[in-house]
């Protein structure tokens, strides 16, 4: 299922067994020097492995001399309708090009472009696009939408086969998630090249990336997929990035940043989660490393649903408690919870990674936990603690029906 094939865009290794790459496009007008510099440098940041811009005019060939060379990640040129653009977006050199097929030309001009990447060594991203594919196959669009995708990616394969060129990667992407899902499926069964994964024209900020995580996690979790963007109605490309690291996180696929849990509340909830939980999250993003903190609303299932987490808290009304691995570490006043979170993960940072434990503050934390845990919640701890006194019982005892020692009795050592 996975492509056996690798691809390099710039340094980024695409297929063959690399990490799932995150991509993501400029909402700037490529031609606008500073603005778009600008945002190539907050994707980055944000942790884009590599950008798209739009490439549309010959005044974007002339940004783009530049943005190649000052970018810190690779660059991906988008060329529509334009094949001389592409060959131009490649001599000036984009570390890959995507071309439509639905709309850069007949093989002729295919033929041009890919003579210009042999030549420079450059990959291409055939971009296949329920919204644009070739006029031979639009009306299957609305008979059959998935085997047109697929129609429409076979056939380039087989070109660039023609063409002896091997250097590239497929996406098909629709608005409808179960057709994306469908065709990339199927795809998958019949090549080895890398593929790049989207939902496209997805929607806002919030149903966007819902629909995403659903397409692209589903593919994922599959073993489909080897770059992927998420496609917001948003000039801030950042949050796309954002969304897709979290799809990656929450799949164990990659590690970036920490991973933050929070309950999701109810009517035992006594103090304000939403705003700790907001100033948690942005407080977070100031620590590169992988940590996981728990917040969980109330002690009524004490902390065993977060005894994974490197650092949590576990609320109530007045006062709290900070744990790490399960094991209290401090009770604090609900009010000063954040900072005391942060202070306990600071010196975690500063002694090596190791969580300094004082004794009586974990004590005084463990006396709270015992004092405010509902004693008749069925908690992970007790579950397990019924369970193997069960299992305990269940060894000693005798089904006199069955046993041929019936009727007498004896105790097991």
């Amino acid at each position: 299922m996975a492509s056996a094939r690798q691809i390099h865009v710039g340094d980024v290794p695409i297929g063959g067994g690399a990490p799932v790459a995150v991509q993501t496009m400029t909402k700037t007008e490529t031609a606008n020097l500073t603005a778009t510099m600008d945002q190539i440098r907050r994707v980055a940041d944000a942790g884009a492995d590599i950008v798209r811009c739009a490439v549309p005019r010959e005044a974007d060939i002339e940004a783009l001399k530049t943005i190649v060379v000052e970018s810190p990640i690779p660059i991906i040129a988008d060329i529509h309708f334009n094949h001389t653009l592409a060959i131009k977006a490649i001599e000036v050199g984009a570390h890959c090009v995507r071309i439509n097929p639905g709309n850069i030309g007949g093989p002729d001009k295919v033929a041009e472009v890919i003579a210009a990447a042999k030549l420079k060594g450059t990959p291409i991203r055939v971009g296949v696009n329920s919204g644009s594919l070739p006029k031979h196959l639009r009306d299957m669009e609305f008979t059959n939408p998935v085997e047109a995708l697929v129609t429409a990616a076979t056939e380039w394969v087989e070109l660039l086969h023609r063409l002896d060129f091997y250097d590239f990667k497929l996406s098909m992407k629709s608005t409808s998630v179960p057709n994306t899902i469908a065709s990339n499926r199927l795809l998958a069964e019949k090549i080895d090249h890398p593929l790049h994964l989207g939902i496209t024209e997805a929607g806002t900020k919030w149903s966007g990336s819902l629909k995403s995580a659903v397409g692209l996690g589903t593919l994922l979790a599959d073993g489909i997929g080897d770059t992927i963007r998420i496609s917001l109605s948003t000039f801030h490309a950042e949050e796309e990035v954002k969304v897709a690291w979290e799809i990656l996180k929450a799949l164990k696929l990659r590690e970036r940043g920490p991973v933050l849990i929070a309950c999701p509340t109810c009517g035992r909830l006594q103090f304000d989660m939403d705003s700790v939980v907001m100033e948690v999250e942005r407080r977070l993003e100031q620590y590169a490393d992988p940590i996981e903190v728990s917040i969980l609303g109330c002690a009524v299932n004490g902390i065993g649903e977060a005894r994974h987490a490197d650092f949590g808290i576990t609320g109530a009304k007045d006062s709290a408690m900070i744990f790490s691995k399960g094991e209290p570490l401090k009770k604090v006043r609900t009010e000063h919870l954040v900072d005391e979170l942060f202070a306990e993960i600071d010196k975690y940072y500063a002694s090596g990674k190791q969580v300094v434990v004082d004794a009586g503050a974990a004590a005084e934390a463990a006396l709270w936990l015992a004092e405010n845990e509902d004693d008749t919640a069925m908690t992970p701890e007790r579950l397990a603690a019924l369970e193997a006194k069960q299992a305990e019982a269940d060894a000693d005892a005798i089904d006199e029906a069955v046993s041929p020692v019936t009727g007498r009795r004896f105790t097991r050592a």
